[in-house]
């Protein structure tokens, strides 16, 4: 599994570490990505939106502040969000450690 840091990904704060559970291949041309995400405290993935797929994200561990569309929820372990095609969404871990979630983009 390959990791990479993002730096103000999508125009958020810090940087964003993303470990490749599956690659391209393993993908089969009908997911984008297959990831465990983490944003460290301070750190935020900025808004962004989807066009022709979806994405999910399931917390694992910490706490965080998710942007729906511009409604803000606290978030923590257990918890699922769904951003539909069309839609947009941003994370900001707001807590004193690690927020991991995963993450999974479907194509449409």
């Amino acid at each position: 599994m390959e990791t990479t840091r993002v730096e103000k990904m999508c125009g958020g704060e810090g940087h964003v570490l993303i470990k490749h559970i599956l690659n391209e291949e393993q993908l089969n041309g009908k997911c984008r990505l297959y990831a465990e995400v983490t944003l460290e405290p301070g750190c935020s993935l900025g808004f962004h939106e989807h066009h022709g797929e979806s994405e999910t994200y399931y917390i694992i561990s910490g706490k965080g502040i998710y942007s729906d569309n511009g409604e803000l929820r606290i978030v923590q372990a257990g918890d699922m969000t769904f951003t539909p095609d069309g839609k947009g969404h941003a994370m900001t871990n707001s807590g004193e450690e690690n927020l991991v979630f995963m993450a999974l983009i479907i194509l449409d």
